[in-house]
This record gives C-alpha cells, structure tokens and sequence, in this order.
C-alpha cells in the first residue's frame, strides 16, 4: 500500500539564516569536532586490553558508524532545518521525543563529555607532574580552569572563538606528526595477534573507544546554514567519516607498534610516549601539552556554543528564565554561560576520564538511535522531490547494521550505568510535562484576564 504524500520541515524560510557553508567548510568542521581530545588517551585503553587486536576495534567503529553516518546524510537530506539530531527526532517521532533527545544530548553528552576532557587534562599533566594525582589539587585546579573559561566566554564570542581556533591547529599538527615519524619506530612483533579477546571484553572497549567517533553530528546542527544540503550533507559526511577512520587506524597502529606490551605503562598518555620514542624527552613533553590544550579548546568550545542553546531555550520557556538573561556591557548569556560551566566542574569532580567517557558514549549512543530510528520511520513517508534525495546505499540493511551494533554495544553497560540513565531519561519526561502544565496554567490565567 501507498503511504500518502506528506510535507516535512525540511526548510524554514523564518529561521533567517544565510546559507554559506559549503562542501569543504563543512566536511573539515566535522573532522575537527570528531577528531577531539580522546585520541590522546583511548589508544592505551584500548590497547590494554585487547592488545593487537585493537586495530580491529576501530574497523568495527568505523562500520558502525558509517551505517549512523549515512542514516544522518539520508535523514540530513530531508530535514534542512537548524537543530541536528533534534531536528531529525521531533520531525518523526514529535515535540516529547525531540525534547528528551535534545536534553540528553545537552547534560549527557555535553556536560559529561567535557567533563571527561577535563580529567584528561590533569591527567595528561600529571604525567609531568604528580601533584595532580591528589583528588584535591585536581579539583582546585578544575575550579581554576572552569572559571577562567567561563570568564572567557561572558566577555564575548569573539574571544571565545579565537582562542578554539588557534587551538584546533595545535590539536591536529602533533597527531599528523607521529603518524608520519612514528612508523619508523614500530616493531612489527608488537602487532601479531596472540589471542582473540571475549566478545564482553571487546564489547567493553568499544563503548569506551565509541567517545573518540562521536561528534560528527555537532556541525549538522547549522543545517539551516548550508548550502544544498541535499548534496552537502551527505558528501561530507561521507568524506569526514573515511578521513577520521584512516587517522584513527594509523595512530592506533603506531601506538601499538611502538609501545606494544607496555602500554598500560602510559595509560593516561599513550601518544605522549610514542612522542618520546620518536625525537626523546621534549617530544614526549611537546604531545602532553598539547593533549591538554586541545581537551582545554574542545571544552572551551563547548562552553561558548551549548550556553547558547540553554539561552534561546529559557526564551521559549523550556528552561529557567534567568538563563535568558543577557549582560548588560559583553552582549552575551552569562548566566546561562555561568551555569553550564559550573555543571561541567561538578561532574569532573565525581569521576575519572574512563567512567565520565563510558557515560557519555551510553548517552551519544542512544541518541544515535533515536536517529537511525527516525530515518526508518521517513524513509516510509512520500516527499515532494523525493527522487532527488540521498538514500543510503543497502537499502534496509544500513539501518538495522546501526540498530543491531548500537544494542550490542549498550550491552556492555553496567548496572550503574543502566539505571542512571534510566532515572535521567525519567527526570527529563517530568520536567517536560511539568513545564506544558505550567505554560498551559499561564496560558489559560492569561484568557481569562
């Protein structure tokens, strides 16, 4: 049977935004905010535990996440409007589905997210020096960090702004470099394989290496911003998820080549030592600064563009209304800025970099899901011109690749994990229907005055 012809928000002539960023901007902002700090911690995670057999791990990513890859370019193709995943969600499934993704996707992945890059900076610091292993000194240092950040982004997005650029060259150079010399150290008997790990072991480890593949979906949040995103986006996720993959591979197989059975002797910066194996101490100490500075940058970012969400939602009355508040001389939300700093310093306190990572990934993986899920459902609905969008190749095997993988993986979760999610995802439902019973409230008092 025919399903009818239906009309999607797959444009909004009222957003008022240009459309400026095309194929290439596009395809290396996804690079960039895919390839973020983890990388400087994950390959001795990964290589501990499964050893030579790591590399196979991201083979297994990258199908993964090529099959999430395409079901964003298929559904990114339809839905043009601003918003990424929450755009995608609430276009198939309504208002409540696309509200609970959007605060997951904001305390879950964002706030524990950078977190994570939070503990990775001390640990990376530690390296070099050991006062950074007392939970005190750590702390007052995340206090100091936070709030310089903060600090930086209520004086102004320009500054903000400048300082992640700068940044993202600093991140990406050093990575570059020890992929190029770094095979020239790896000893090939460090890269055999002497026994397959258990699946529970390899469905751990993914779920941890899973937070180095997220974050592709961050640029589609300015779809309303790209031009022909019919063909845009597709092409460039296509392009960024390949070049990701290849980089990740390489510096997981150097890493491994190089450092072999001790890696578990650097978990906390394994690139850091392939660093010293290459050009000696200064290399080793160059790879820790810089591994500190890009999860410093990546958080920064994350500080200057969530708020921003949280500011636009307090306007429309989805959050508190003080967050709406603007300053009164730097022109920015510096309550809301304030507030979603003060989140992230709270949550690097309560945990480690693997557990905060592990949270995060759960919490991406879902939302995920909720996208894949959401392509199937449109790909059942006629559009006007739907011949001409992207449909991603293997029919439905592509989707139920993503289903079938992203189920697996959030098998390796523990009961801790499980019920915390279940309890957050329970809190967003109350607060959504406590804040429609408010503006209704309000809605009917203001009929009657």
């Amino acid at each position: 049977m025919n399903n009818p012809q239906v009309t999607l928000p797959t444009a909004n002539s009222d957003e008022g935004l240009k459309r400026v960023i095309g194929v290439p901007a596009l395809t290396l902002s996804i690079i960039s905010g895919v390839i973020g700090a983890g990388i400087f911690a994950l390959p001795a995670i990964v290589g501990t535990e499964l050893g030579a057999f790591s590399v196979f791990t991201y083979i297994f990513c990258g199908i993964l996440m090529a099959a999430i890859m395409l079901c964003y370019a298929e559904i990114g193709s339809r839905i043009t409007t601003s918003g990424g995943s929450y755009a995608y969600v609430e276009a198939a499934f309504g208002e409540f589905a696309g509200y609970i993704i959007n605060w997951m996707y904001f305390f879950g992945w964002g706030i524990i997210g950078s977190a994570a890059l939070m503990n990775i900076i001390a640990d990376s610091l530690n390296v070099l020096f050991p006062v950074f292993s007392s939970p005190l000194i750590r702390g007052g240092f995340f206090l100091i960090l936070t709030v310089f950040m903060i600090l930086i982004n209520v004086f102004g997005a320009k500054q903000g702004v400048g300082a992640v650029k700068i940044i993202t060259i600093i991140k990406l150079l050093p990575l570059l470099g020890i992929i190029i010399f770094g095979f020239s150290e790896v000893n090939t008997a460090n890269l055999r394989m002497e026994h397959l790990p258990s699946f529970r072991s390899f469905a751990d480890t993914t779920l941890i290496l899973f937070f180095a593949f997220a974050g592709f979906e961050t640029s589609l949040g300015a779809s309303g911003e790209i031009k022909n995103p019919k063909r845009a986006v597709p092409l460039s996720i296509c392009i960024a998820g390949i070049v990701v993959l290849i980089v990740y591979m390489l510096l997981q197989t150097v890493t491994q080549g190089v450092l072999g059975g001790q890696m578990y002797l650097f978990k906390n910066a394994p690139l850091a030592a392939v660093a010293d194996k290459i050009i000696g101490p200064i290399g080793a100490t160059i790879l820790l600064f810089c591994a500190a500075l890009s999860c410093f940058g990546n958080v920064t970012l994350d500080i200057l563009c969530t708020p921003r969400s949280l500011f636009a939602g307090a306007k429309d009355g989805l959050f508190p209304q003080f967050l709406a508040r603007v300053h009164p001389k730097y022109a920015t939300p510096y309550l809301a800025v304030i507030t979603y700093g003060l989140l992230i310093f709270i949550f690097s306190i309560s945990g480690g970099f693997q557990q905060l990572a592990v949270m995060a990934s759960a919490i991406i993986l879902i939302i995920y899901l909720a996208v894949i899920l959401a392509t199937v459902k449109l790909r059942k609905k006629k559009m006007e011109g739907d011949e001409n969008l992207f449909k991603a190749p293997g029919g439905w095997a592509t989707p139920l690749i993503g289903i079938g993988a992203i189920l697996w993986i959030l098998t390796g979760l523990g009961r801790w994990e499980i019920m915390s999610t279940l309890i957050f995802i329970a809190a967003i439902c109350v607060i959504y229907f406590l804040t429609r019973w408010v503006k209704q409230k309000n809605a009917f008092a203001g009929i009657l005055k």
